[in-house]
């Protein structure tokens, strides 16, 4: 019998066939997020159907922001509904579609984002000069948001992971492993968490969900004085490894809200990581979940230090984001859609009440 071709592997995989099943031993999973695998292009359709008619209302949409040339480029946004006005407005760096509903109108309204995008991976045999960041960013990526501190207990914490380490690579390294190997997803947590890390640290328990482990992963980084952000998107498709918990297995997407992280690297650059994904596969991946020995566990934790697929919309990596004639709300990142009903705030995190949803297609 000839052996099994990866695609082949995939098929069992999803099927839930084992290679022992089949007579001969399984290959060492694979995860290796390839740049060279060329460009897709998706369209993500944000649907929003707020109240009955005849009541105020508005909406506040994320629209993607992040652009750059190696893995992602924004395509364009459009928007159909009726008796409303719309436009597009930046608030810290989170570009989002404000929509207000004329009296009597009926509060819908669907808004398209295109994009393209491909797997990204470092080199790391392969150091070459970056552009430096400016005085401004390095402040605001070393800096503290209103739920990510930087100094205080995190800084100690911070310390004692990397306490003789030299490099920010190596330091980087080190906080990504013990994120990793201390931390773990709460099914319990609603939506992608808070990303309060604060809170997190005050009582010493670091479960939760993306917004949670990855919003303390880029808190210990910056504590140790190295750049770092969390990125804020949405999944669009399926792992093209096998991975049934790092895609988006439906066209419908409306939970599939997933933040990642990047930390400067001299060298480097920006540089894709998420710790959090680790865990998820740990808990998601099989039922009964799998342990960090596990080599499906070990081939994520290696390949997200550096890399991650291009099937995920990023929004932005803004914090602290003011709504633009919200009367002062505030929300600590945006990655769901917002709005207000007659003065009263929805809840983002409860998509069949608030009455939106999330449909992602390759175009």
């Amino acid at each position: 019998m000839p052996d099994f071709t990866k695609r082949q592997f995939l098929t069992a995989l999803a099927a839930g066939t084992s290679y022992a099943s089949l007579g001969r031993a399984a290959p060492a999973p694979l995860f290796a997020p390839r740049p060279q695998d060329g460009w897709k292009r998706y369209a993500v359709t944000t649907t929003l159907n707020l109240a009955t008619p005849g009541r105020l209302a508005q909406a506040w949409v994320p629209l993607p922001s992040v652009s750059d040339p190696a893995w992602v480029t924004p395509l364009g946004n459009d928007w159909h509904g009726a008796d409303f006005s719309a436009r597009e407005v930046d608030a810290g760096g989170a570009r989002m579609l404000h929509v207000m509903w004329e009296p009597g109108a009926t509060p819908a309204i669907a808004v398209t984002s295109r994009f393209a995008s491909r797997d990204r991976a470092v080199n790391w045999n392969d150091p070459r000069p970056v552009a430096p960041l400016s005085v401004a960013e390095r402040a605001q990526y070393t800096g503290a948001t209103q739920y990510i501190p930087v100094t205080g207990p995190i800084a100690r914490l911070s310390g004692q992971i990397v306490q003789g380490l030299t490099g920010d690579r190596a330091r980087a390294a080190a906080i990504y492993g013990w994120v990793v190997c201390n931390t773990h997803r709460d099914h319990a947590v609603r939506g992608c968490g808070t990303g309060n890390v604060g809170a997190m640290l005050k009582y010493a328990d670091f479960g939760g969900k993306c917004a949670d482990l990855n919003g303390l992963f880029v808190g210990l980084v910056r504590a140790a004085g190295i750049p770092a952000r969390d990125i804020y998107g949405v999944r669009v498709a399926q792992s093209q490894f096998g991975y049934r918990s790092l895609g988006a297995n439906t066209a419908d997407v409306t939970s599939a809200q997933h933040c990642r992280a990047e930390v400067y690297l001299e060298g480097y650059g920006w540089t894709a990581m998420d710790p959090a994904d680790v865990r998820k596969v740990m808990l998601d991946e099989v039922k009964g979940g799998l342990p960090l020995t596990d080599p499906r566990v070990a081939a994520v934790r290696k390949g997200l230090f550096g890399a991650w697929e291009g099937n995920w919309m990023p929004y932005n990596h803004a914090n602290d984001v003011a709504l633009p004639g919200g009367g002062g709300r505030v929300v600590p990142f945006l990655m769901y859609p917002q709005a207000q009903v007659d003065g009263v705030w929805l809840d983002p995190l409860a998509p069949k009440t608030m009455r939106y949803s999330l449909h992602a297609e390759a175009i």
